[in-house]
């Protein structure tokens, strides 16, 4: 900030000019008249009020608003009022990471400034920040639980961090009081699908089929739900009827296929994992399943075929694992079969089936002592988690796309 002793600049001096006239021309130096601008600029920048940047901001006026109020704050460095007004302003400009550190900086100031951590979550989730965003947003609802501004935007947060129960939770009484709002829906619906709270993602995706019936995409995600609370034969009926609307649908017939897999109805199974197949070859999950069923047929070349097709595809499905490993394992291949069984547990410790073929392994090779312990692991681990389709069609749910304000 300029001093007003600065802004104290020196008289012109006057000259004579030409050789026989009286005339005089004042001669200013350029280091004079920048002194002399730059302590107008000072000054008029020192005449701002708050009063003036509300006016501005009123008018719409916001780069005048924002450098009336970076005035205040340049003569009064903690006003946190200020640095929060100047963060609203940045804001509605659009300039979120500038918003950011203006609402920072009023709450370093005074935290309890009502209505900062609200604007600041805001700025925060605007830039897919999602996890800087659910924290501001926590402490805006812990000081407003009735904000659903501040509940909805928290529970979309965690939703973009894949805190799924949580968004689930948050977003809960919101979408009770906005039931036509499809997108907040979807997102709950996917919510509650992916922390496999599947009763609720029913609901969820119920209600989107009412509204749209002939979205096969609902109708494969109803699904899903339905597979995930052990309804297998409704679950079929609900793919069945995504293929009839949709036929060519990404891994719609794989969705499809593997419900009957599921269900032991391994030609059905086939007959579907064979059309998808023909729409993505690269399909990784159809080529997996596709390889369990020729082992289970006792197609043990066929079924390599396809496992090995699935594992360069993608490298991390347990099933491609442990079938390679009970291949070998009968073709007494002892070292390749150990070590897909091993990569099995790598890829989830917790399920006994790895655990179990790999006693079997050691047995064979008269080594009593790890077999022993291998089985000790089987009847130590829980009973093995019943899989679902929720990850198998897709690695994630959708991304979001937009951020319902209020």
């Amino acid at each position: 900030m300029f001093s007003p002793f600065f802004c104290l600049v020196p008289s012109p001096r006057f000259a004579k000019t030409g050789r026989n006239s009286g005339a005089t021309r004042m001669k200013v130096s350029y280091r004079t008249l920048a002194v002399v601008l730059a302590c107008a600029v000072a000054l008029a920048a020192q005449a701002q009020t708050p009063a003036d940047a509300i006016a501005l901001q009123q008018q719409g006026k916001l780069p005048e608003a924002a450098q009336a109020w970076r005035a205040v704050i340049a003569r009064d460095p903690a006003d946190a009022g200020a640095l929060a007004s100047l963060g609203v302003v940045l804001s509605r400009e659009k300039k979120y990471p500038e918003a950011a550190v203006a609402y920072r900086k009023a709450l370093a100031i005074n935290p309890k400034l009502a209505g900062v951590e609200l604007n600041l979550g805001l700025a925060e989730f605007k830039q897919g920040h999602f996890p800087g965003a659910s924290i501001a947003l926590r402490k805006a609802l812990d000081a407003d639980p009735s904000s659903m501004q501040a509940r909805t935007l928290l529970g979309l947060s965690y939703y973009g961090v894949k805190k799924y129960d949580l968004a689930a939770q948050y977003l809960e009484p919101v979408a009770k009081q906005e039931p036509d709002n499809a997108e907040l829906h979807e997102v709950r619906a996917q919510s509650c699908l992916w922390a496999k709270q599947f009763a609720c993602a029913e609901e969820e995706f119920r209600r989107i089929l009412e509204q749209n019936p002939n979205s096969a995409q609902a109708h494969v995600l109803t699904g899903e739900a339905l597979d995930g609370e052990g309804r297998t034969e409704e679950a079929i009926a609900e793919f069945e009827a995504a293929v009839k609307i949709s036929p060519r649908e990404p891994n719609v017939h794989f969705g499809l296929g593997y419900l009957h897999w599921k269900a032991q109805q391994y030609e059905a199974a086939k007959q579907e994992f064979e059309t998808e197949l023909s729409l993505d070859p690269k399909n990784a999950q159809a080529l997996a399943h596709m390889g369990d069923i020729e082992w289970k047929d006792d197609h043990p070349d066929a079924a390599l075929s396809y496992l090995n097709r699935a594992r360069t595809t993608k490298s991390d499905l347990r099933i491609v694992y442990i079938d390679i490993g009970e291949i070998y394992l009968q073709r007494k291949n002892y070292a390749e079969a150990k070590t897909a069984l091993h990569h099995a547990v790598e890829l989830d410790p917790a399920r006994p089936d790895a655990h179990y073929q790999l006693s079997r392994l050691y047995q064979a090779q008269g080594d009593k002592a790890e077999a022993e312990k291998e089985l000790r692991q089987v009847q130590e681990l829980h009973k093995k988690a019943e899989e679902n389709l929720v990850g198998k069609i897709s690695n994630s749910p959708p991304a979001l796309t937009s951020s319902p304000e209020k």
